[in-house]
């Protein structure tokens, strides 16, 4: 019989696995990009609404400790 191999990790190893992704990812894009939309008129039936870009920047070193912290995680778990 196989074992499911994620139901029988360790909680250290899968929160170490999660923080290495993590952290690689923000190393790797630097910032997330989402979109906003704030209602700027509203009067009776019109309603001017327009989409911003808004950038959220992810400093390197914020990715590097994320990484160097799931590193950790996964030694001890």
């Amino acid at each position: 019989m196989k074992r499911d191999i994620v139901a029988h990790m360790k909680p250290f190893a899968i929160a170490g696995i999660a923080l290495i992704v993590l952290g690689l990812a923000a190393l790797v894009y630097g910032s997330i990009t989402y979109t906003s939309r704030e209602t700027v008129i509203d009067i009776g039936p019109f309603r001017r609404r327009p989409i911003e870009r808004k950038t959220l920047p992810l400093p390197p070193v914020a990715g590097a400790v994320a990484v160097i912290g799931g590193i950790a995680l996964l030694g001890r778990g």
